[in-house]
């Protein structure tokens, strides 16, 4: 493959390359490139979202580039402020750690292993002294902090900003350090995280990293980032029906977004969709049979399908009832939930149905002993008249 076979590959879908001239350059270098890509575990499971640069990751790794994946488990004590109004609230080390073990347990359904070196960032921060820490804070400024988009407004608006949060750019940098990264990816919002890198490789006698931006998948809501606390997203994990479902339930304007930024179809196709000659109801269902069958396979896909066209379009069950429960569990034990959601008097009531068989969740008949799971099930039905998604919400203050 030619230098600019490999830079046509590499800039798809970019919003940019920074600096861009430097991108040739180390390609040149006749040597595997180290790309990095940091995800902090704040969440259990890899949503749609992560997939963008995951992805992208990968294609680098198929151009036959060495991935380096950092778990944040210790930058997710701090919590990325990158694009948020308000401070993070803190995760216990249980979580996190339960939280990384499913990250380093998904990303390799999208990931070649053989490829993919995978560290915690826990391996050098944690051992980081105060000295060391306060070395590293005078390599930057307050002014040079407050440059950053979303620090300045919440400045601008008296928002507080925690001491702790203007040392996470200069933490994710020196992650690239230690690394020694010669690409990091990662989205629009992290494009001042990913300078700090460069500027601290730089600091350390280094060359910097190039950045490569990529652009932010918005959430089922059309509007914000796709993100697990707003309750927007589509997990990898998720069951096949509740993935597929969700896929459906977004609008035309959404659906031709998610083709560009998630979808292997061509070029081609996406005009036709564009242009009107594919019916949107026709696209939709491709892309989410796509998108299925590529975190659980083709079979799944099918059944997915079939689970979505008789629950829905063939009205052989009435159209689900949006239920929330209030909580902040990241599951519910399912006699409780049916309970909690008026399909049940009582517990008891809910095991003689699940003993039954009667207890179904998205399409597959769960037992007394299922716990339902934030962000991975969503439907709830018991017999063929009662039909229930389910959202999660914290309770009330």
């Amino acid at each position: 493959m030619t230098l600019d076979e490999q830079l046509a590959i590499i800039r798809r879908g970019l919003v940019a390359v920074i600096p861009e001239e430097e991108l040739a350059s180390r390609l040149r270098l006749g040597r595997p490139l180290r790309v990095k890509l940091g995800v902090d575990p704040t969440a259990p499971d890899i949503h749609l979202g992560h997939t963008v640069p995951l992805r992208k990751l990968r294609q680098m790794q198929d151009l036959g580039h060495q991935a380096v994946l950092i778990i944040g488990d210790f930058t997710a004590r701090i919590g990325d402020p990158s694009g948020r109004n308000t401070s993070r609230p803190p995760l216990s080390p249980a979580a996190i750690e339960a939280n990384a073990r499913t990250y380093e347990a998904q990303v390799f359904r999208i990931l070649d292993p053989a490829r993919t070196e995978v560290r915690r960032n826990s391996e050098w921060l944690a051992a980081l002294g105060l000295d060391a820490v306060i070395r590293l804070a005078a390599q930057a400024t307050v002014a040079r902090m407050l440059e950053r988009e979303d620090f300045r407004r919440r400045y601008a608006a008296g928002t507080p900003i925690g001491l702790h949060e203007l040392l996470y750019p200069l933490l994710q940098g020196y992650d690239s350090v230690v690394v020694q990264a010669d690409i990091e990816l990662g989205g629009t919002d992290q494009t001042f995280n990913l300078l700090v890198g460069r500027d601290l490789q730089r600091h350390a006698g280094g060359v910097g990293q190039v950045a490569l931006v990529l652009p932010l998948l918005e959430g089922l809501d059309g509007t914000n980032k796709m993100s697990k606390s707003l309750g927007n997203h589509v997990g990898i994990a998720e069951a096949p029906e509740s993935m597929y479902g969700k896929i459906m339930s977004i609008s035309d304007e959404l659906m031709l977004r998610y083709y560009e930024l998630l979808s292997d179809a061509g070029a081609e196709r996406l005009d036709a969709i564009r242009a009107g000659r594919v019916h949107p109801m026709d696209a939709k269902k491709a892309l989410a049979h796509e998108l299925v069958a590529r975190f659980h396979g083709p079979e799944a896909a099918e059944r997915a399908a079939t689970f979505f066209a008789e629950r829905f379009q063939k009205r052989t069950a009435h159209a689900p009832t949006r239920k929330t429960v209030r909580t902040d569990a990241e599951d519910v034990w399912i006699c409780q939930l049916l309970k909690e959601v008026g399909f049940a008097a009582s517990t008891s009531e809910a095991r003689r149905l699940a003993a039954q068989g009667a207890v179904r969740v998205d399409g597959t008949a769960v037992g007394a002993d299922f716990r339902f799971r934030r962000g991975v099930h969503r439907l709830l039905a018991v017999g063929r008249r009662r039909l229930a998604e389910i959202v999660f919400e914290p309770p009330r203050a």
